[in-house]
């Protein structure tokens, strides 16, 4: 497992570091500050990475653990200049209204409940959510089904 094989992965998932990104930093210099710790400790990490899951469902936990102690933490984190993350995080394209309108609403929820709805909406099915948040699949689906209803509610009443 070298660096440029890490590097190679990171840019074919990088919609999953993005998407956390966006969900749990609300300013320009967290957001770029969170996303360069995702791929610091997702690169620390990765030796350890023994392809037991999908690449992205480890990269998706990794993410979401590092932006909930970012959360816990919310200090500003130093700035890194090893070579691997001279790649400086970037404003997504606008998103439509209804698309805006949605993430406005996920970042109401809770942020376990915002990191399910997010994998859900990635395409992950209840198995894969229950083992990247560390709930039973039962628990999963209880969740997810309630959460659809909170967002069905905060979208209905704007």
């Amino acid at each position: 497992m070298t660096a440029e094989s890490y590097l190679q992965k990171i840019e074919a998932n990088k919609g999953i570091i993005l998407k956390v990104v966006n969900l749990y930093a609300d300013d320009f210099d967290d957001r770029k500050d969170l996303y360069q710790e995702i791929v610091l400790q997702s690169f620390s990490a990765y030796e350890r990475f023994q392809g037991n899951s999908k690449f992205s469902t480890w990269l998706y936990r990794i993410s979401l653990n590092v932006a909930l102690t970012y959360l816990g933490k919310r200090k500003k984190l130093t700035s890194i200049k090893a070579s691997i993350l001279t790649e400086s995080y970037t404003e997504p394209h606008e998103l439509s209204e209804r698309a805006d309108s949605l993430y406005r609403a996920i970042k109401q929820l809770t942020e376990i409940d915002r990191s399910i709805i997010m994998l859900h909406l990635d395409g992950f099915d209840n198995s894969e959510i229950s083992e990247i948040i560390g709930i039973s699949k039962g628990n999963t689906n209880v969740k997810l089904h309630r959460i659809k209803q909170q967002l069905a509610n905060i979208l209905t009443q704007k």
